[in-house]
């Protein structure tokens, strides 16, 4: 669809010296910021403190790898959180599919852990921009949030302050 603005005969228009009469084509912008969730099989504790580390800076590689920005990765010993920036041209699932088949095949082959596997499904949700500092520091301070609160606890949370709609007995 073009879009036309409304100058007047012999005015600069907004990105150049169109007149009136030309089109005027506005760009595509996007700001696609998605708080990710995903946990391990059966929420094992898998991901220990020695590794922890190597493993999100490997998820942020994967991430640009795809042509994303990994803003924010944390987590604790059964799940991580990510907050990334990704494109028009991305598919939510697509991405998801390919960061967790890779980071499982780089633990079991680099970290040695056989049994790692992430869970099936995932949480994601939308970030405006005035949020994205917000929730880079809640994933930033994740061990310090399990302290007191077990995934489940703060899974459920997420669910409802997003207003997704679930049954509790499959999260």
């Amino acid at each position: 669809m073009v879009q036309t603005t409304g100058c007047d005969i012999k005015e600069r228009c907004p990105g150049g010296a169109l007149e009136r009469n030309e089109e005027y084509v506005i760009p595509t912008h996007l700001s696609l910021h998605y708080h990710l969730v995903f946990g391990t099989k059966s929420h094992q504790a898998l991901i220990t403190s020695t590794w922890r580390d190597r493993l999100h800076a490997y998820l942020g590689g994967v991430i640009r790898t795809l042509d994303g920005v990994p803003e924010a990765i944390g987590g604790v010993a059964d799940h991580v959180h990510l907050l990334v920036s990704l494109r028009a041209t991305h598919t939510l699932a697509d991405v998801l599919r390919e960061l967790k088949s890779v980071s499982s095949k780089w633990a079991h082959e680099e970290m040695g852990v056989r049994s790692f596997a992430w869970q099936e499904g995932y949480g994601a949700f939308t970030v405006s921009a005035s949020q994205l500092e917000t929730v880079r520091r809640y994933i930033q301070r994740q061990a310090k949030h399990h302290r007191t609160h077990t995934f489940q606890e703060e899974y459920l949370e997420l669910l409802q302050r997003s207003g997704v709609e679930f049954d509790e007995r499959y999260v």
